[in-house]
């Protein structure tokens, strides 16, 4: 039979609480994250100069950042390069503009898309763990705002 804690809560309350169990250990790499991002004061932001400092401090981390930040540039140009070729491949065969600004939307996040798969191969991010990076680039900030202030 069933828990007299599982009896006191609705069906729905059950089926929510495991769905969000189901959901949560599929996202669960977000934990690394949770702590920067749900703190009580944020960091503060960063400026480019401080991201290569990191990059210079720390000799294995460091040129993994790097090679994470450079795949941003090939996803936002596979984006730049994926909405407009979509949107005036629509706008020639349509004259919709809606059609066409629908397109140039779509097109950006296929080309965005593309992009990173590209990066993910040309500069072998597979065989690098990016999220330690970021994370270890995160937990330096950190320290080092603390220590400022």
């Amino acid at each position: 039979m069933g828990e007299s804690g599982d009896s006191s809560k609705s069906f729905f309350r059950r089926h929510w609480e495991g769905y969000k169990e189901f959901w949560s250990e599929r996202f669960s790499f977000l934990d690394n994250y949770a702590r920067f991002v749900n703190r009580e004061t944020p960091l503060p932001e960063w400026s480019d100069a401080d991201i290569e400092e990191f990059i210079a401090s720390d000799p294995v981390y460091g040129p993994n950042l790097r090679t994470t930040r450079e795949a941003i540039k090939y996803a936002g140009t596979g984006s730049v390069i994926g909405a407009v070729s979509t949107a005036a491949f629509a706008w020639k065969y349509s004259r919709s503009p809606h059609g066409a600004l629908l397109s140039l939307g779509a097109g950006a996040v296929f080309g965005w898309t593309f992009g990173q798969e590209f990066a993910n191969h040309w500069l072998q991010l597979y065989r690098i763990d990016t999220m330690a990076a970021q994370v270890k680039f995160f937990e330096w900030w950190e320290k080092k705002s603390v220590d400022r202030a």
